[in-house]
């Protein structure tokens, strides 16, 4: 494994360099190309396009005689296309929907390159060998030419990104808004199908139709976790791809029994997978973190504005109340009421006072906010809204904890400051001074 490895780090071996620069290419560039792919949820139409490819990969050996790169290229794009028009066609001109439509194409067109191939291999022609490799992929058999053909064609593939970006962006995320501007959007169509056919073609030789889809579109799906903006999910997906073609070419060559196309898939797939869970905004991780932090928010107001409840009701602030007394409001096991009582005290919104607690100034303040706001609300909902009295205190309990002071300030204007909400409770005067955060 030592000397495969050392072999391969070397870079000495002209066919390990031709491997690893075909893969980076080719999984860069469908990774950006797939971005659009992916932003317009159209994803399984590149799976479909890559196995209506086989069929003509077959044809252009049956028509030609020749297994020649830029032969096979030409009948896999073409095919694609018939694959990628037959959908439009089905989708638009018969009662079914797109996903029934990429079935019907995926599947008669596979089945005719699995007839077509079936029938070369038992014609019993010896420069048939290796078509069967379009299934699955063989990076292997890369040779200088094919590494300088996938090169050109992911420059222009790129370059062609680059210069429509804008219309692919309006394309991909408002085609209606597209034609109202008046572009071609028809245009930027055929054009975008035409990338994403020439992206799947230029694949097929290293990954194969079968794992081609998960090329295109992982990359992008990787990247969406990791930003909102467009330029920068267009780099991610394309720095996914790369590195994985990289590190799919290493596997392979450590592994020489294994394609470099299925490592390469499994490499992506492990970057998706870290993506989903670790990325700050978007992974699982973040957004439990963030639901937590919500949950502890809310929890700590409520017991802040219970205090409150409690003063306002026996019309004493100053009084500190016992334990027993708050979980009268608060549906909250005991222990958990403490804790959340102690962090509020090493905070400053509380005070304990032996077995009692009661709110700081600080504290008084916040609680103060938070009944203003829950106050309005609830005066909003019976007179705008006109819903019953009896059936807007739960609304307010649950919005008190996200308005904001801008929000706060609107109710005010639209409800014409007013002093008591629907129940005769009076509203807390608005407080001007810098809002706190538990």
């Amino acid at each position: 494994m030592w000397a495969e490895a050392l072999r391969f780090l070397s870079l000495a071996d002209a066919n390990v360099r031709h491997v690893l620069l075909g893969s980076m290419l080719l999984a860069g560039t469908t990774g950006v190309v797939g971005c659009f792919t992916f932003l317009r949820k159209r994803s399984l139409v590149g799976d479909a396009i890559s196995h209506a490819a086989l069929p003509g990969v077959c044809l252009a050996y049956l028509l030609f005689g020749s297994k020649e790169p830029h032969v096979l290229l030409l009948g896999a794009i073409a095919a694609g296309w018939m694959g990628a028009i037959s959908i439009d066609l089905i989708r638009n001109y018969s009662p079914l929907k797109e996903d029934s439509a990429i079935a019907i194409v995926l599947t008669v067109f596979f089945g005719a390159g699995i007839c077509l191939l079936t029938l070369i291999q038992g014609a019993g022609n010896a420069s048939q060998a290796g078509l069967d490799k379009f299934l699955f992929g063989q990076a292997a058999s890369l040779m200088a030419r094919d590494v300088w053909a996938l090169g050109m064609l992911s420059l222009i593939l790129c370059g062609v990104v680059t210069l429509a970006f804008k219309e692919f962006k309006v394309l991909a995320f408002d085609p209606d808004f597209a034609r109202a501007l008046g572009l071609r959007a028809s245009t930027f169509e055929i054009l975008l199908t035409t990338l994403l056919v020439a992206a799947i073609a230029i694949g097929l030789q290293m990954v194969g139709v079968v794992l081609m889809a998960a090329l295109l579109i992982t990359p992008a799906a990787a990247a969406r976790q990791w930003t909102d903006r467009l330029p920068r999910m267009l780099i991610l997906a394309g720095g996914f791809g790369s590195a994985a073609g990289a590190v799919g070419a290493f596997a392979s060559s450590l592994a020489p029994r294994m394609p470099t196309g299925p490592w390469i898939v499994v490499t992506v797939t492990l970057f998706f997978v870290v993506s989903l869970l670790f990325a700050p905004r978007r992974g699982v991780l973040a957004q439990a973190l963030r639901t937590l932090r919500g949950r502890t928010v809310v929890a700590s107001e409520n017991l802040i504005t219970t205090l409150y409840r409690l003063g306002e009701h026996a019309r004493d602030f100053s009084r500190p109340w016992p334990l027993e007394s708050i979980l009268r409001y608060r549906r909250l096991a005991a222990p958990k009421a403490l804790g959340i009582l102690s962090q509020l005290e090493r905070e400053g919104y509380v005070r304990g006072e032996g077995d009692r607690w009661i709110l700081t100034q600080t504290g008084f303040q916040m609680a103060e906010r938070i009944i203003r706001r829950h106050r309005l609300w609830e005066l909003y909902l019976t007179e705008q809204v006109k819903l019953p009295v009896e059936k807007v205190h739960q609304d307010a309990e649950e919005i008190e904890h996200w308005l904001t002071q801008a929000q706060e300030d609107e109710l005010e204007v639209i409800l014409s400051s007013p002093t008591t909400d629907p129940h005769t409770h009076p509203i807390p005067p608005a407080s001007r001074g810098r809002e706190g955060e538990v």
